[in-house]
């Protein structure tokens, strides 16, 4: 099974947060597909749209250093014809190579998230020892 970037593959749900879903591709290959990439439209609740035990169609949108990879059931979709054709204004995907700036944002968020709750974390324990004194 190739697992690269822009490869669609099927997928098992394993669990469910609030922010995304893990599916399991392969024996010891799993990804998050975030909450923002399941639907085309808004969604509140992951458990309205993803059960776990589903099987599920994933792009591979991303894959990190360390081989965590992101996952998008919308970028799987192939939008009807019809979708398309009522969309007369748009252009069709430039062939680069560079990081799209929601890519780029997509990637600043997750960073931002991560790096926010090692400071949280921090901050508590910090805070525990003070008042302790």
């Amino acid at each position: 099974m190739d697992i690269e970037v822009g490869a669609i593959v099927t997928g098992k749900i394993t669990g469910i947060t609030k922010f995304g879903a893990f599916v399991v591709i392969a024996p010891g290959k799993s990804g998050l597909i975030h909450i923002s990439e399941i639907a085309s439209t808004y969604v509140s609740d992951v458990r309205d749209y993803l059960t776990e035990g589903q099987d599920v169609t994933v792009k591979i949108t991303g894959i990190d250093q360390s081989g965590r990879m992101n996952l998008s059931i919308k970028a799987a979709v192939v939008a009807p014809v019809d979708e398309v054709r009522a969309r007369p204004h748009s252009k069709p995907p430039a062939e680069t190579t560079e990081p799209t700036f929601e890519d780029k944002l997509k990637r600043f968020m997750q960073d931002s998230d991560s790096k926010m709750s090692c400071i949280k974390q921090y901050s508590d324990k910090k805070g525990a020892r003070r008042r302790g004194r």
